[in-house]
């Protein structure tokens, strides 16, 4: 019996993952979220991505997102949580918009815009 238990974990993995394709369109260019509860800190963190995509002089969309089922998707478990392209890559801190940029060069995002 395990093995068909095991079966429905992934394909609602699966489920959950081409869900939250949709959501980031084609796949061209740069997605950005910020997934939060509304508060202060989220708010904080929406503001200083703002800057930040501001400061790298690029052309992208900072969605909000207050629906915790959607962030809950993304594995996001401390709020505010940053989503690049579809992938968590942080929860739980407020970044300065230079910690931003560092954060995403790191991922090698904002190179080849």
């Amino acid at each position: 019996m395990p093995l068909f238990k095991k079966k429905k974990t992934e394909e609602k993995k699966d489920l959950q993952a081409s869900s939250i394709e949709k959501e980031n369109g084609d796949g061209t260019g740069i997605s950005i979220k910020v997934l939060g509860t509304g508060c202060g800190s989220c708010h904080a963190l929406v503001e200083n991505v703002k800057k930040a995509v501001e400061q790298k002089g690029l052309d992208v969309e900072v969605e909000f997102i207050t629906d915790m089922k959607i962030a809950m998707q993304y594995g996001a478990m401390a709020m505010p949580a940053l989503v690049v392209n579809g992938k968590l890559v942080s929860a739980g801190r407020i970044y300065k918009p230079s910690q931003i940029i560092e954060l995403l060069d790191k991922f090698c995002l904002l190179d080849q815009h």
